[in-house]
């Protein structure tokens, strides 16, 4: 849900996975989060443009999860009762303003960090519309081939978009 805010809601209740996506449960956002590794269900959005530039959003630095660091265009949870394709279009709209994209599904992987376990469902696209980052980024911007390769590992980007980079996304660039 798209809202001004300085915190995620640790109340917000996401729905709980099995590694084929099935609903097995639901728990809220703080437990999700809080070391459980309950697996839930996020969409991730790459948007390429016409140079073959990539968008990244600025994650803001109340995030709970890694704050101030340069992420995936979209990413957001699926919420209880929501399919992913559903949750993609809705945190596209929210996220970055647009409405009119084809999306094409690339993987779904668990990605599993110190914190958490996510069920990710990865789509990309390609446009050269206007991207509007909401309040609910920190701004977002376009970055080439060169300015991506140049920053992996110096803990500029998170660690999940490093590893899908490096497994889905590469290989779009020309080299």
């Amino acid at each position: 849900m798209a809202i001004s805010k300085n915190s995620d809601n640790g109340n917000e209740i996401f729905p709980v996975v099995d590694e084929d996506g099935n609903v097995v449960g639901k728990a809220s956002r703080a437990e999700c989060h809080g070391g459980s590794k309950l697996l839930h269900p996020v969409v991730h959005l790459h948007v390429f443009d016409s140079e073959n530039r990539l968008f990244l959003q600025r994650r803001p630095d109340w995030k709970d999860i890694q704050p101030g660091k340069w992420d995936t265009a979209v990413g957001g949870h699926v919420d209880l009762n929501e399919t992913p394709e559903a949750a993609l279009r809705r945190e596209v709209r929210e996220e970055i303003g647009l409405t009119d994209f084809q999306p094409v599904m690339i993987a779904r992987y668990v990605f599993e960090s110190d914190r958490e376990r996510e069920l990710v469902h990865v789509w990309k696209t390609v446009t050269d519309k206007r991207l509007s980052p909401t309040e609910e980024l920190a701004g977002g911007r376009f970055w080439s081939l060169s300015e991506i390769t140049e920053n992996l590992g110096k803990n500029v980007f998170t660690p999940n978009f490093e590893s899908e980079f490096r497994r889905f996304l590469s290989d779009d660039f020309p080299h």
